[in-house]
């Protein structure tokens, strides 16, 4: 099973991706995590990445490209995998059809989690760490007593600045000018699933699983 992962910021598509992973007993490849490998490892595009992000620039397209494809080239295959956080355009998602059919191999299914921006903006502008214990907590959604256990005992709620409505609304913007085409451009090949994520975790994924198995 060869899958993609698209959605919107807090529409909880690395959770899924996670479970996936572990259902089916394949490796989920983050873009952060295989640039990070390869700038670990010091491997020549890892080190040309690194370049880039320490001079504080974007990574080019083809060089994600170029990063991502040596990284499948050392998984099997054939067994599957999870990309999550990539293709983030259509540049890239024509790139990764045409690589893996040098490899012999194609996509299987696009998964695009949905939900309403409403939902979405509380899901991330809600969310805060408590000091004390580091737990992440939702000013909407967690249980009441845990919020005010937190601050009982002395803690505070932190938001991180990119939780802020504000940047939460242009990232959603970003999103749909940039990786919504991606959506269309799998939808085109029929191999676009939309699932929507209104649902607790479990549903979700059970969701997830039906849609698989039509």
């Amino acid at each position: 099973m060869r899958l993609i992962l698209l959605g919107p910021p807090g529409v909880g598509k690395g959770t899924q991706a996670k479970l996936l992973s572990n259902y089916f007993s394949i490796p989920t490849i983050s873009t952060g995590d295989v640039l990070r490998e390869a700038v670990k490892n010091q491997t020549s595009l890892g080190i040309q990445a690194k370049v880039k992000m320490d001079a504080g620039e974007l990574v080019s397209d083809e060089l994600v490209n170029h990063i991502v494809d040596e990284y499948i080239q050392t998984i099997d295959i054939a067994k599957g995998f999870i990309l999550d956080g990539y293709p983030r355009n259509v540049m890239q998602a024509e790139y990764l059809e045409k690589a893996l059919a040098n490899l012999g191999a194609e996509i299987n299914f696009v998964l695009d989690y949905q939900l309403d921006e409403g939902t979405l903006i509380k899901r991330l502008s809600g969310r805060r760490t408590c000091s004390n214990t580091n737990e992440i907590l939702n000013i909407y959604y967690s249980p009441k007593e845990k919020i005010e256990s937190c601050i009982k005992n002395g803690g505070e709620l932190i938001q991180r600045d990119d939780d802020h409505e504000e940047t939460i609304r242009n990232r959603l913007v970003v999103y749909r000018s940039e990786t919504l085409p991606v959506s269309n451009y799998y939808l085109s090949n029929g191999k676009l699933i939309a699932v929507f994520s209104e649902k607790d975790v479990h549903s979700v994924f059970e969701s997830t699983l039906k849609s698989l198995s039509r």
